[in-house]
């Protein structure tokens, strides 16, 4: 199976990884509603049986119950995927969310997604967040002190998600930045102006997160679907999932259908291809809370869109 180098490190990934957010489960603000443990379990043993070999999930997901169900599903396997989590978002008591950045807070983040993982060292540590989208604030500190746990080997790799580019180039100045992870997915290109070229140049991997945007591009999200979301799904929140956006966002699917149809694929295999069409994209994070979820998307693994295809969807975006 192929295998894409993640920036200048030593994993060589899938282009497609197992997204660990939504079997967080509910109680957190940006959760998806109740999740069966054992169906979290099962789909990523169905994804790291068809040949996924790494999860990517973070401290924050469920308020660290991701890292104890990904730790929960990894006992006893002998092909152990590389894992790879993160920092800078804390909660408190009262399970409160916000951003932190500061030198101890990291230290003891880290102690704690080791303990939760069962793991002597993580493969990719990454900054979840900075403090604010355009600020430099506590980057340097923050990022020194990722530099320091990677030197005392509790981390393998240091990365950073939902980045800039002036951010990163600060970050660089520090210590290599192994890789970002932003969102990336038909509906959300911003990327594509100013990061992905800032990645290519330097060197950094890059694994874009929803690529399905969230459920919306896999075929199966209707809007009955969307009117029955439960109270705790953050997405009942997100402008794409109401009026006007919603009904573009299907009829996107339906093209996506369309072109999947002629290749025996889903539209959420059509719409992972797209996003791994540019060099600069080494791989994309799929979540799952099932392991037929999974079966639905893996073949995306190694389907390609022709550049025909690939303009297809471009004419209709531009629409």
């Amino acid at each position: 199976m192929q295998k894409r180098q993640l920036g200048k490190s030593d994993l060589h990934i899938t282009p497609i990884g197992f997204g660990a957010w939504a079997i967080g489960g509910s109680g957190w603000a940006y959760a998806w509603g109740h999740q069966d443990d054992q169906q979290s379990i099962h789909s990523i043993h169905r994804a790291l049986d068809l040949g996924i070999n790494w999860i990517d999930t973070a401290a924050v997901y469920g308020l660290g119950h991701s890292e104890e169900v990904v730790a929960s599903a990894l006992q006893g396997r002998s092909n152990r995927p590389y894992l790879f989590t993160k920092c800078s978002l804390v909660w408190d008591a009262k399970g409160q969310v916000h951003n932190e950045l500061s030198p101890d807070s990291i230290r003891r983040e880290c102690e704690a997604s080791l303990r939760r993982l069962k793991v002597d060292a993580i493969d990719l540590y990454q900054v979840h967040w900075p403090l604010a989208e355009d600020s430099l604030e506590g980057i340097e500190a923050g990022w020194t002190a990722m530099a320091e746990l990677q030197r005392q080997g509790k981390v393998r790799w240091i990365g950073v998600s939902n980045f800039n580019s002036k951010q990163m180039a600060l970050a660089q100045r520090i210590a290599p930045i192994t890789s970002l992870q932003p969102p990336y997915s038909l509906i959300h290109r911003d990327i594509e102006a100013d990061i992905l070229p800032f990645c290519e140049r330097n060197n950094i991997g890059v694994i874009g997160y929803s690529p399905m945007a969230s459920g919306l591009l896999t075929g199966s999200m209707t809007r009955e679907r969307v009117a029955a979301f439960p109270q705790d799904d953050w997405r009942r929140r997100s402008s794409d999932f109401q009026e006007p956006n919603l009904s573009r966002h299907l009829a996107l699917v339906d093209r996506l259908r369309e072109i999947g149809a002629r290749h025996g694929r889903s539209p959420a295999e059509v719409a992972i291809a797209w996003t791994l069409r540019l060099p600069a994209v080494t791989a994309a994070i799929v979540g799952a809370r099932s392991a037929e979820q999974v079966q639905g998307f893996i073949g995306a693994m190694d389907f390609r869109l022709s550049p025909t295809e690939q303009k297809e969807i471009e004419d209709f975006l531009r629409q």
